[in-house]
């Protein structure tokens, strides 16, 4: 095509490289999931395999994309955090979102009857996705802090409300009324004195979301020299400088990335002082 004499319609095409410099987090979201929740049964007020789900397409994705230091899911949607000196794509937006949203949403699609091998997809599933950028680690950090709190408030409330609902008896409208205006201390009361449930020994997958992380495992001395595709190994070296270290009787210790999942605080200090790779420049 460069040498026809329509190439020059290329010209119209506009860059949109994302700033460097700066820490890329992109958020995956479910469309229309209230209705898809609807149609395929899901179990109110947390479907566990329906995030399982979620958490199998997050998997997916930072297996696919090795810049990917954090991701965080709660319901139907995903935060991705890209390392800060990333060049994937050469830092072209619509390239990363495009690519980044479509392996996910395939994912979900093509994975769905490991986890609801009972419910057939009556249609397609769709996600959108955005990417903002942050300046500074501590932006970085009240993001996640807000997505995490989000997800609190959010699950405490469906909590509620569906034990008004499927245990209480009340119609939407009215479970919707009983809550408007009450505060969190008051929600959890409703919850233990009609319910017997105490929120807060409620699986922490629920109250806390998912966190998938990058954890460095060292290779054993006896592993095979074969790189797994889905692994990122860390202090490699050139076949050039190997031969000069092990010319030297050293020989550079290789480690390879693992993807954890937690279920666990991200707000307070214990998890980012533990990993500060995350947030590495």
């Amino acid at each position: 095509m460069a040498g026809s004499k329509f190439a020059y319609v290329r010209n119209f095409e506009l860059p949109d490289p994302l700033l460097p410099g700066t820490f890329m987090v992109l958020r995956i979201d479910g469309h229309a999931f209230h209705r898809l929740s609807t149609e395929h049964d899901f179990v109110k007020p947390n479907d566990e395999r329906a995030l399982q789900l979620m958490d199998h397409a997050a998997r997916d994705l930072m297996n696919e994309f090795k810049d990917i230091v954090l991701g965080f899911g709660e319901s139907d949607e995903y935060s991705f955090l890209f390392r800060k000196s990333t060049a994937l794509y050469n830092r072209r937006e619509s390239k990363i979102l495009s690519m980044a949203t479509s392996l996910f949403t395939s994912s979900y699609v093509f994975n769905w009857t490991r986890y609801l091998p009972n419910t057939p997809l009556k249609y397609c599933p769709s996600f959108d996705g955005r990417i903002v950028l942050y300046p500074a680690a501590n932006i970085v950090r009240d993001y996640f802090s807000w997505r995490q709190a989000d997800t609190h408030i959010n699950n405490l409330y469906n909590t509620v409300f569906w034990a008004l609902v499927l245990k209480g008896g009340q119609t939407t409208a009215e479970a919707h009324a009983t809550l408007r205006g009450t505060v969190s201390s008051q929600k959890h009361e409703i919850l233990f004195s009609r319910f017997d449930i105490n929120y807060n020994e409620l699986p922490a997958q629920f109250r806390k979301g998912s966190v998938l992380v990058r954890s460095e495992v060292p290779r054993g001395a006896d592993e095979e020299n074969e790189v797994p595709p889905s692994s990122t190994f860390l202090g490699s070296t050139s076949p050039n400088t190997t031969s000069a270290a092990q010319g030297k009787g050293k020989k550079k210790a290789r480690v390879r990335t693992t993807i954890e999942l937690l279920h666990c605080d991200i707000i307070g200090d214990e998890f980012w002082n533990a990993r500060p790779n995350i947030l590495a420049e």
